[in-house]
């Protein structure tokens, strides 16, 4: 895919990742099938039904066991329409960490293109090195932009 195209769907990833009412951290996922159709997207929320008040969303202890990351929101949107994401690529505004990259792995992404605009807190690098690993020995591209 061109790097025109790759942007388009960086910008749509980031675009989407402000739906996300997260305070601390929004990220936006845009899955694309082989001819640049789009499957599915996700940020990172609660799950349907769960109420996402303030005191959940600024309380980390309260939120980490709630939210849904942006792609796992994708992977799933998709599982519930009856859309296959296999062979798909996965646009994101942030390396994934290594819970969504199983979730990538397992849904048949075959590549993984992220964004290195954002600044990544710190706490975060030593996961996104595990799961960049993960996906490297799944055999799925990842494609920092």
């Amino acid at each position: 895919m061109s790097n025109k195209w790759d942007m388009r769907f960086l910008e749509l990833a980031k675009h989407i990742s402000g739906w996300s009412k997260d305070p601390s951290t929004k990220v936006g996922c845009v899955v694309v099938g082989e001819d640049r159709e789009i499957r599915s997207t996700g940020f990172n929320g609660f799950p349907r039904g769960i109420s996402d008040d303030n005191d959940r969303l600024t309380d980390r202890e309260k939120k980490y066991p709630l939210i849904c990351h942006a792609e796992e929101n994708a992977i799933m949107h998709a599982a519930r329409i009856g859309v296959s994401l296999k062979g798909s690529t996965a646009y994101v505004t942030w390396p994934p960490c290594s819970r969504c990259a199983r979730s990538l792995i397992q849904a048949g992404i075959k590549e993984v293109v992220y964004s290195t605009t954002e600044e990544i807190p710190e706490r975060w690098l030593d996961d996104f090195n595990i799961s960049t690993g993960m996906l490297e020995e799944a055999n799925v591209v990842v494609r920092p932009i």
